[in-house]
């Protein structure tokens, strides 16, 4: 429901912003138009974090084609940590089969709705991104808690988790990150991409833009992330982050 509301919420902005804001051609009469962009991002959204990076070529100044590749991990939203019954273990997530990843690589424009003057200030640009996306699982290792009948002691194993097998009450902690990759799931799809950045600074040269939006990415068929939960193959998610990089004539 949480998610939900800050997606209904990005969505108001979205189009309050359009609304508002005109393509002001009075604030860009003497800026020097920058034909190529590249730049670097890492952002944060409802289920998880990602890294990019998006290269551009500025048609008008108005009007921009851009093209991005990135990569982000997809929580699913009843994933919970929580601590073992046994002393000194680290915490787990019960419950969950596979740690999900998603790589991006599209293609889009970008409007710009306010355009700063060229002493400096806020320009506000929309837009939209649309194109393959590539979903990878990682299963999830735990340390499980053994007990060997001719010594009469515990000792501990790392198993892939297997609800039909492993009870809450013998898993000792989490894991190695390391172990899981060959057990890895391969989930082709698309994904589109909806925002606004907002570039401040009177320097055009180094782009320095806070980004907000909503992504949704589809698969062909149900990601398992969670045991005793419905999978999904529609993930939608509203995010925000902040692009650095730089232009050229």
């Amino acid at each position: 429901m949480i998610r939900f509301r800050n997606i209904l919420l990005v969505f108001f902005l979205l189009f309050l912003t359009t609304s508002v804001f005109g393509q002001s051609e009075s604030n860009i009469e003497k800026k020097i138009l920058f034909r190529r962009e590249q730049t670097g991002s890492i952002f944060i959204h409802s289920e998880g974090f990602g890294i990019g990076y998006h290269n551009g070529k500025s048609k008008t100044y108005l009007r921009k084609f851009m093209w991005e590749i990135e990569a982000l991990n997809i929580k699913h939203s009843k994933e919970i940590k929580i601590s073992s019954y046994y002393d000194n273990s680290k915490n787990f997530i019960y419950g969950k089969l596979n740690s999900f990843y998603t790589i991006h690589g599209g293609v889009g424009q970008m409007h710009t709705l306010n355009g700063k003057p060229y002493w400096g200030g806020c320009e506000v640009r929309l837009f939209y991104y649309g194109g393959i996306s590539l979903g990878i699982t990682k299963s999830q290792y735990l340390n499980i808690v053994k007990f060997n009948e001719s010594t009469g002691e515990y000792y501990l194993v790392q198993e892939r988790f297997d609800p039909a097998v492993h009870n809450i009450t013998d898993i000792y902690s989490r894991g190695s990150y390391f172990k899981g990759f060959n057990h890895m799931g391969i989930y082709p799809g698309l994904y589109a991409k909806i925002g606004l950045s907002f570039e401040y600074g009177a320097e055009d040269k180094f782009v320095k833009t806070l980004e907000c939006g909503v992504f949704a990415d589809g698969f062909y068929k149900n990601v398992p992330i969670m045991a005793y939960q419905k999978d999904q193959f529609l993930f939608v998610n509203a995010y925000i982050g902040f692009h650095f990089g730089r232009r050229k004539l």
